[in-house]
């Protein structure tokens, strides 16, 4: 059932809130491919990513619009109402994965912020204070999430302005960039940083107004700001050649607006992260309420990133760069063969509770993007990209061979 606009968003709000959450990531990664490419190859390379992902958004925004369903209600429908749960699992380990990471990375922000001040106050309080900040904005639900985000991102983006013509007018001593990135490999950055959130799109699609402000979102999001914020983040990094925003912005005296940029950045990113996590995690919890999740969500992030948990950054999003993204290249597949009418509770109950075939292609699909990660092969030279493809096709061969059900075939 289509629910009424005044339940929904206009595409502009959405794309505050993706752009919110996309900010800490992209600071987090921006920066290294920034001290590793010439400017005009920087130039390409967000744009090129920019585009791959405003086209795969597109497709998995409008499916969330069709369906009224966030990702877990999606993925019953291709991996099986008991099988979606093991998916649902790796997308709460993502999300909480993220949550951590970010509430970490506002605990040290805070802490160099402070510490420029004489002030030291333990990274763990820091980390426990940012975790309150993150269920408060978001256990009151969507609404909040958008009123935070249509604060937090204009600031956001007038101090990322600001750093940015400062590190262009800083006077500062020839860089020569050692370009040891290749191209294809920084595209793969750029899309994998933010792959897992446009995997699950359908999260807010189903809550926007209708198919024309789903396409607003989705390219206003990432064909238009999501690029630019990426330049943006790797500029001072391409100036001065360290490999860290606010180890660049440190040597032209700009800590404490860097600092400030990362802090408002982790506030939007974690707060979107806390929304998705509470929403795939009440799917295994269904006896709770959602805001209690939040809390216990902010609880043991608190914990976690508490921990020195910088150090399985880069291994964790090479997991998540491999085994989400085929998930959304399977539910899209699924979309366009069986689904383009709508979807329909009442046919789940006539399908197979776990869909091995689907699992399959699922799999299939993992170990070709672990493979190309790996350089045993090379298909579009971006691995998301890869398995995204290799699910679909692999989905579409395999769901033929699966006994026929009663689908809604366009």
């Amino acid at each position: 059932m289509r629910s009424s606009r005044s339940d929904t968003a206009p595409g502009y709000r959405i794309a505050m809130i993706l752009l919110g959450i996309a900010v800490t990531p992209v600071l987090l990664s921006s920066s290294s491919i920034g001290s590793q490419l010439a400017n005009g190859d920087l130039l390409r390379v967000v744009g090129l990513g920019g585009l791959i992902l405003a086209i795969i958004s597109a497709i998995t925004i409008c499916v969330g619009e069709k369906a009224r369903l966030p990702t877990y209600g999606i993925v019953k429908f291709a991996f099986g109402e008991k099988g979606a749960i093991a998916i649902n699992v790796l997308l709460a380990i993502s999300l909480f994965g993220w949550i951590a990471v970010t509430a970490n990375m506002f605990g040290h922000s805070v802490h160099d912020l402070l510490a420029q001040h004489g002030l030291e106050i333990p990274t763990p309080l820091l980390v426990a204070i940012g975790c309150i900040i993150f269920v408060a904005s978001t256990a009151f639900g969507f609404a909040i999430l958008g009123k935070v985000a249509q604060f937090a991102v204009p600031v956001i983006a007038l101090m990322l302005c600001y750093i940015v013509y400062r590190a262009t007018h800083a006077q500062l001593p020839p860089v020569v960039v050692n370009a040891t990135m290749s191209p294809g490999v920084a595209v793969s950055s750029v899309v994998g940083t933010i792959i897992v959130l446009v995997a699950t799109l359908p999260d807010f699609g189903c809550f926007v107004h209708d198919r024309k402000h789903a396409l607003i979102a989705a390219i206003s999001s990432f064909l238009i700001a999501y690029p630019l914020l990426y330049w943006a983040g790797a500029t001072p990094s391409a100036l001065t050649g360290q490999s860290s925003l606010l180890g660049a912005m440190a040597l032209m005296g700009l800590v404490l607006p860097t600092a400030l940029l990362l802090i408002f950045a982790t506030v939007t990113g974690n707060a979107g992260n806390m929304f998705q996590g509470t929403l795939v995690v009440s799917t295994l919890l269904t006896r709770f309420p959602k805001w209690q999740i939040t809390v216990a969500l902010g609880v043991l992030s608190f914990i976690v990133g508490s921990m020195d948990i910088m150090a399985w950054f880069i291994p964790f999003l090479l997991f998540l760069g491999i085994a989400t993204p085929p998930v959304a290249g399977i539910y899209v597949a699924d979309f366009f063969l069986y689904r383009r009418n709508g979807y329909d509770q009442d046919s789940l109950q006539a399908e197979p509770p776990i869909k091995l075939l689907t699992f399959l292609a699922w799999l299939i699909a993992s170990l070709t993007g672990f493979m190309t990660v790996k350089g045993y092969f090379v298909l579009t030279t971006i691995p998301s990209v890869d398995s995204i493809l290799v699910a679909s096709v692999c989905y579409a061969v395999l769901s033929r061979l699966a006994p026929r059900r009663k689908l809604q075939t366009a």
